[in-house]
């Protein structure tokens, strides 16, 4: 099965250039992706009760809880009355947020495999699984938030909270690393898309800082991982409109002619030097030319 993939990845690295339609699929999910990231956004807290500012939103501050303490800066004592209010919205927005899942997954996957399909590089078809093992350790890390939300209602400890970190970490590194394969993609494109690609690979130099210190710098998480999809979205725009308007791909791809015995171009092979005679290395015989 292995052979047979590695032919078709051949074949599909030797084809002539074409518009892909993944631009299509990109440009609708991307679109998708962001109405209903700015509608979730809306049904978390929009407020904790008392957490470091350096997370920036309430629910960054739960990914990143480790004790009780720190959940009662996301949501507050039982003595405050905005604590039921912040529980129902933190759990409604974890709810939806599997659905965000699939939406960021598809989007940030369709997009790698597009860029594949223009560069014909392979690294892409492998970082193109990078979203979906994000969206699995989202997932994971969801349902130990719950259970965790649901010790802390009835103010008891969650042995969930010791393995919350390791899906985090996870799942921001796997996206993290998607946008580097998108921001790097972008810069061997062409020198026009150089400063697209750098846009996107710049602001994760913040994520490493964000997992090691999450109150100073949690913020920047969603800033470093937006940008590479509002990058990878506005090329899905320009991918979309050059296949549907010029029929063309966004990249001239000229690929390598395959390199064929001599016995497969129907010519005799070249008989060997003479004994003696030191083998040619350098340059080429006027009868080559």
């Amino acid at each position: 099965m292995s052979g047979g993939l590695q032919r078709w990845v051949e074949a599909q690295r030797m084809r002539a250039p074409a518009p892909t339609g993944w631009w299509y699929a990109t440009l609708a999910l991307g679109i998708g992706t962001l109405l209903f990231s700015l509608s979730l956004a809306q049904v978390f807290p929009q407020a904790g009760y008392a957490h470091a500012p350096g997370y920036g939103a309430p629910v960054i501050a739960f990914e990143f809880a480790r004790s009780q303490a720190d959940l009662l800066a996301v949501f507050g004592p039982e003595s405050d009355p905005g604590q039921v209010a912040r529980l129902a919205a933190m759990r409604a927005g974890n709810e939806q947020d599997y659905l965000f899942m699939l939406l960021y997954a598809a989007f940030a996957t369709s997009g790698l495999v597009a860029l594949w399909r223009e560069l014909r590089l392979r690294w892409l078809l492998a970082a193109a699984l990078l979203p979906v093992a994000a969206a699995l350790c989202d997932a994971y890390e969801n349902w130990l938030l719950f259970d965790i939300q649901a010790a802390f209602t009835v103010g008891d400890y969650s042995p969930s909270m010791a393995s919350l970190p390791w899906p985090v970490a996870a799942k921001f590194l796997a996206l993290a690393l998607a946008n580097a394969a998108i921001g790097a993609a972008l810069t061997q494109m062409s020198r026009r898309w150089q400063l697209a690609g750098t846009l996107i690979l710049v602001p994760l130099l913040t994520v490493p800082m964000a997992l090691v210190s999450p109150p100073a710098f949690g913020w920047t998480l969603t800033a470093a991982i937006g940008a590479g999809w509002i990058g990878l979205l506005g090329t899905a725009l320009i991918g979309s409109g050059y296949a549907l308007l010029k029929k063309a791909p966004l990249v001239d791809f000229e690929p390598e002619a395959p390199q064929r015995r001599a016995a497969d171009r129907g010519e005799a092979d070249e008989p060997p030097p003479p004994p003696g005679t030191a083998p040619r290395s350098f340059g080429r015989r006027r009868s080559d030319v």
